[in-house]
Parts: structure tokens; sequence; C-alpha cells
């Protein structure tokens, strides 16, 4: 008998869609981390740095955000639910977790954070995130419009799945963009359909430039279905202002989008003159209700003060579908059976925490205010440092938990980049991390304006701004010292 030997699976034979995307903030520049960071362990002192700082990705427990003692306290209790009948839990746990927990396991399959759930989510959590909504917004949610989600991410997929059906299906995507979004409308086979934010304009979203977009995928042949919109912004740091979404609003309405509000960090707002709006809120105050616009967003419990990104946690609320539409959304969340019991508990916490004249609402509200006021604190710093360095600027980090700084490369960097067949970005920042330890993402990843950095020699990274305030000093030091050293070397080449 005679057997083929051929591979079956090779790099040619995988879905092709699959080659086509990247997704910088784990690429090259992360894997060449972690590669470093088994060296060091390895052959300690073998680097001029004593450890890695993952700053290409915002995990903020990674980088040293305690987590909230009362959510920790209720998922404890909720995944050992027989400490609720032992003396010493008293002792241990506040009355405000015990008296939660014992709330929620009476309402889970089996009363066990290890069954199955509704593949909506269970449905005592999502009430209590309509609640936190309509708390937030002063307009009415309704439980059965929430699908509680393994973080933002996947809710972000699924919403794909719904709304392309061919690649001659358009959705409209800021750049920079969140490369998720690219990679989903791909994968799903889709076309993304770019708009430019505003640098100079602070990263602001001009709607004329959306409607010159929109026109011209139209004229492509495409049917564009949705508006992407990332408020607070992701990479860029911006919050829109009422007037900017009510715009938004406005022409997606009449040009009969869905809007796809990404809002996971509405909880990461640093300045005074910049209030989260969600944009469901936005439409209501404009009168309009789920007959005249349909608006989906997304949020999670990895961002904000909660920082449980490992938890995977989140939620969609989708307002202006029809029944029958709903129906097949369902039918699409069941195929992977249910989110994560832990994640949506979460979920649930974050939109409903505890609230004034419960006993642990001080000590919450003090959690809380420590962390907002050490990431507003670090965000200055951050931006503070970039903009001080020769030949970078860097916008103001009104929100989210990235900065977005510009650089002016020397020539010679760019053709000693080109040398290496990689863009200039990326080799500034590989060498960034060689020399100091630092990783962070290259811009071009987050798919600059088209032609922009070659015309005018400037390229971008993202930086969290999550690194602790006993190391962001330090960090600082080595990154200037990496940034001067790096500029002599190439200026003098030039």
């Amino acid at each position: 008998m005679s057997y083929n030997k051929t591979a079956s699976i090779t790099a040619e034979t995988i879905n092709p869609k699959v080659k086509i995307f990247d997704y910088e903030p784990c690429g090259e520049i992360a894997r060449h981390a972690e590669r470093l960071e088994q060296e060091m362990e390895k052959s300690p002192g073998s680097r001029p740095f004593p450890e890695i700082i993952y700053c290409n990705l915002g995990n903020p427990q990674a980088l040293g955000q305690r987590p909230i003692t009362f959510f920790r306290e209720v998922i404890s209790l909720c995944d050992n639910p027989a400490l609720l009948h032992r003396d010493e839990t008293r002792m241990l746990f506040s009355p405000c977790a015990i008296n939660r927990a014992r709330k929620i396991i009476e309402s889970m399959p089996g009363r066990n954070t290890g069954a199955y759930t509704n593949s909506q989510g269970i449905r005592s959590l999502r009430e209590a995130v309509a609640s936190g909504i309509a708390a937030r917004d002063g307009f009415p949610s309704r439980p059965e419009d929430i699908f509680l989600t393994d973080g933002a991410s996947s809710a972000i997929n699924l919403s794909m799945q719904i709304l392309i059906r061919s690649q001659e299906d358009g959705i409209l995507c800021p750049l920079p963009e969140y490369p998720l979004y690219s990679a989903s409308i791909i994968l799903h086979g889709g076309t993304m359909v770019p708009y430019n934010l505003s640098e100079d304009g602070d990263w602001g979203l001009e709607i004329f430039e959306v409607k010159r977009c929109l026109e011209e995928a139209r004229i492509a042949g495409l049917t564009v279905r949705a508006m992407v919109i990332i408020n607070p912004g992701n990479p860029t740091g911006q919050v829109l202002s009422v007037t900017n979404q009510e715009e938004i609003v406005e022409f997606c309405r009449k040009e009969g989008l869905v809007i796809l509000a990404d809002e996971v960090y509405q909880d990461n707002v640093y300045v005074e003159d910049r209030k989260f709006n969600s944009f469901k809120k936005v439409a209501r105050s404009l009168g309009y209700d789920e007959n005249d616009i349909s608006i989906v967003s997304f949020h999670s419990v990895s961002m904000g003060y909660s920082g449980e990104c490992g938890r995977r946690g989140g939620y969609m609320e989708i307002c202006g579908f029809g029944d029958d539409v709903m129906g097949e959304i369902r039918k699409v969340a069941s195929v992977t059976l249910c989110p994560n019991t832990n994640g949506q508990i979460l979920t649930s916490l974050a939109m409903d925490p505890p609230k004034l004249g419960d006993g642990c609402f001080e000590a919450f509200m003090a959690e809380k205010e420590e962390i907002s006021t050490s990431l507003a604190k670090r965000a200055k710093t951050l931006v503070n440092a970039f903009s001080s360095l020769e030949g970078m600027t860097c916008n103001k980090v009104e929100g989210a938990i990235y900065a977005f700084p510009r650089i002016h490369l020397p020539a010679a960097a760019i053709k000693a980049a080109k040398a290496e067949d990689v863009s200039p970005d990326t080799f500034y920042a590989c060498r960034l991390l060689d020399a100091t330890g630092i990783a962070v993402v290259p811009g071009s990843g987050f798919h600059q304006i088209s032609g922009r950095n070659t015309a005018t020699g400037t390229w971008h990274i993202r930086c969290t701004i999550l690194v602790a305030e006993d190391k962001i000093e330090a960090m600082i030091t080595r990154l200037k010292a990496f940034h001067e050293s790096f500029m002599n070397e190439f200026r003098d080449r030039s």
C-alpha cells in the first residue's frame, strides 16, 4: 500500500485570509521580547537592563495594577460557594461581597460556576449590566439586548459575522486603527473602508473625511454596512466631544449605517474638558430610538479600573435590530455554547458596583480613585517625556491607556531600515527593545494614512501608560538615553 507523503496542511494550503492580516501588538516585537526574557532567565546579567517592560499591550495587572478587592472577593466566593457556610468567612470577606455572591450563586445553573449558562449570558447578570447602562446613560436598557461575551473582542467578531456577507460589504474604520477590526473584517470576507483621523486636530474625527471615504467606497461598488468608532481612542487616546458624536449619529442615520461603538475605555478619561458619553446616550438625547438608528456598543472588564484582562469578560448591547435578526445572533452565539462564567460575573460587577450606602462603598471608591488618579498622572508623565525628545511630538492622552508619539527619523535611519527590509518604526522599536528592554508597537501596525510616513519621514510608536509608578521614571531614563544615542548615531551618518 502506498501513502501520500505530502503534508496535507502547509502555509500554501491554509485559509489565505489568515495570511493577509497582521496583529502587531502581539507581533514580532512582542515575540522578540519574549525571546530576550527567556535568554535573561537562562543567563542573568546578559542584557544591559534588568527586565522587559511590556508596553506593547494594555495589560494592567501584568504591569502592577492591583485588582479591585470587592471584585476578587465575589469571584472567590462564587467559585467556592461552600465558603459561604463557614464562620471564618465573615472575618475574611466583606458583608457586601458575601451578599452579592449569594445572589449571583442562586441565579447560576446548578449554583456552580463550572456549568454551562445561557448562550447570551446568565439573565440576572444581564439585568445587572442593563441596570448599569441605564444608570450611566439616563435611558432604559433591556437585558434582552445584552450579550455577555468573552471580552469585547469576541463580541466584535460576532458582529462582523452577522454584518459581512461578501467582499462587496464594507466597514468604515478609523486610521490609525486597532488591528482587531481589520483582522476580523478580512477573516469574515469583507472589505475595510478606512477613514483618517486628524493628528493635527488632536486625532479628532472630521465628518467630511468620513463622507469622502463613504462616497469613494460606493463608487467602487461596495455596500458600506457599518461605521466603527473607538471612543476613547486606541491607539490615539482622544475623547470625542458630544458635538462630534452628534455629527456621527446624524451621518450614520442619514446613510443607513450601523454604529459599531467601541467603548471599552469609557472609564479611562483624564482631562477636565472631556467626558465619556455613549453613542446610545447621544442618539437618545437627539430624540432617536431603536426605530431610527442601529447601534452596537462594546465594553470590557479588561481596561478601566478593573484591569481584569485575563478574565475575558465583556458585553455588547444591540439596539435597533429586529426580532428576527436578534434570533439569528442568538443562534450564532449558541455555537460557542456560552461565555465564561467568571467573565460574566465580573462584567456584572463592573456595571453594577457597590453604591453609596453599601458597607464596602468607601473602600471600593478609594481603590477605584487611586487607580484612576495614578493613570492620569502617568499619562501626563509619559506624554511630557516623549514630547521632550528630539524629533518627537506627542498629543495629549485624553483617554484610553496609550500614548502615540510621532517620530521624525533621520534619513540614515530610514535607509538602514530599508536595508534590513523593515519599516523605519519597526527598526526604531527593535533597537529600543534591544537597548532598553522596552517593548512598544510600531505605529505602522495600526495602518497609518497611506503614503504619509514616506512623504514626511515621520512615524509613530504606541506605548501603554500602564507602567507602574515606581518604574516609570526609570523607564523614561532608559528611553531618553537610547533616543539620544539613536538620533546621534543616524544624524552623523546623514
